[in-house]
């Protein structure tokens, strides 16, 4: 099981899941969905989870498949943003039929994106790909905060960040409670987000890890496109 997914029973009849992970099979570990599904399997009948979040997301079809494992599950779920429920994370919080928020945790929505490489059809067709996606993310964010579409998707593509008071205001969230000591830490040398509250980047090496991100996404495309040319 990867470090950051635990999974426990609490009590007769009551499962605790922590999601403190990147979401998806990364080069920093994370939390799969095939994973999720075997050991959620493994609690047999239960009637309550409690699932704990703090993660800035990952893979989205991971994501989507660990949403749809807990909004079919015959068990109540309860989701609790202990810090941060970023991009996918954020998806897979409005599982819950309860959303509990720590007050200074932070949700973040944001269209999908990715990388890719080849000739002006193919890269249409990952961009047609990618509109799909934000489609189906906007509808879970719909559905469950009960906003309209443009809203949800003006938000998406602004990349919006809400602190607790906020997503409770705009129904992302059910409840505040009190912090937990959850480590919540933006690192731009793992993540790519366009407007990080300054909660998340008050560090002193931030603009520094900004430019080794640069270089590094640099770097992968130059080795990605080499590739690409020696097998064409």
């Amino acid at each position: 099981m990867a470090q950051g997914l635990q999974i426990r029973l609490k009590a007769k009849g009551s499962a605790e899941i922590l999601i403190y992970e990147d979401v998806g099979a990364s080069w920093f570990g994370g939390v799969t969905a095939k994973d999720f599904a075997e050991h959620l399997k493994a609690l047999g009948s239960i009637e309550t989870i409690d699932v704990r979040i703090n993660s800035y997301g990952g893979d989205v079809f991971d994501g989507l498949a660990i949403y749809n494992q807990l909004v079919t599950h015959k068990a109540k779920v309860t989701t609790h943003i202990d810090g941060v429920a970023a991009s996918i994370a954020s998806v897979i919080a409005m599982a819950g039929d309860e959303i509990r928020m720590a007050e200074a945790g932070h949700i973040m929505v944001h269209d999908a994106w990715g990388v890719a490489l080849g000739n002006a059809r193919e890269l249409r067709e990952f961009a047609e790909r990618l509109d799909a996606v934000t489609a189906s993310l906007g509808d879970v964010y719909a559905a469950r905060t009960g906003r309209p579409q443009s809203q949800i998707r003006d938000w998406m593509a602004a990349e919006t960040w809400f602190t607790s008071s906020e997503a409770i205001k705009h129904g992302f969230a059910t409840a505040v409670v009190e912090n937990m000591r959850a480590a919540a830490k933006y690192d731009p040398a793992r993540y790519r987000f366009r407007h990080p509250p300054s909660q998340l980047t008050g560090r002193a090496d931030f603009e520094a890890a900004r430019a080794r991100v640069a270089e590094q996404r640099a770097r992968m495309e130059r080795q990605t496109l080499k590739r690409r040319l020696r097998s064409g």
